[in-house]
């Protein structure tokens, strides 16, 4: 059963500053994500901006906002086929199990000037 769908749209432009700004970066993404970030040869703006609407998507399908977490206890990642997915980690799951929530959908696009996610929760 479907317990929450959030969404968030961003413009990649805001992000532009973000890229050789790795504190900025840590304080918003987990370490893992900050690497793969810094890795990226192109689309580095994209990629930080996408991430961002995910985390903002989560929180609007929460209901919660921003509010009660760190987005850095929150990691976008990829499976082996390149489908986006989000790992939680301990402050945050306790959020989810609260809410009953055993599984999240995500669903992350970008273009030149913006960046959407779509995430679904599900218990």
């Amino acid at each position: 059963m479907i317990i929450g769908t959030g969404i968030d749209i961003v413009q990649v432009n805001r992000f532009d500053s973000w890229v050789n700004n790795e504190k900025l970066l840590s304080r918003f993404f987990h370490p893992e994500e900050v690497k793969y970030i810094l890795g990226q040869n192109t689309n580095q703006a994209e990629t930080i901006a996408a991430r961002f609407a995910a985390k903002e998507a989560l929180g609007k399908a929460l209901g919660t906002g921003l509010r009660g977490f760190a987005l850095k206890d929150i990691w976008v990642r990829r499976d082996e086929k390149g489908k986006p997915y989000i790992e939680v980690f301990p402050a945050f799951l306790e959020i989810t199990k609260s809410y009953n929530c055993v599984k999240i959908h995500l669903s992350i696009s970008h273009e030149k000037e913006y960046a959407c996610a779509i995430v679904i929760l599900e218990n």
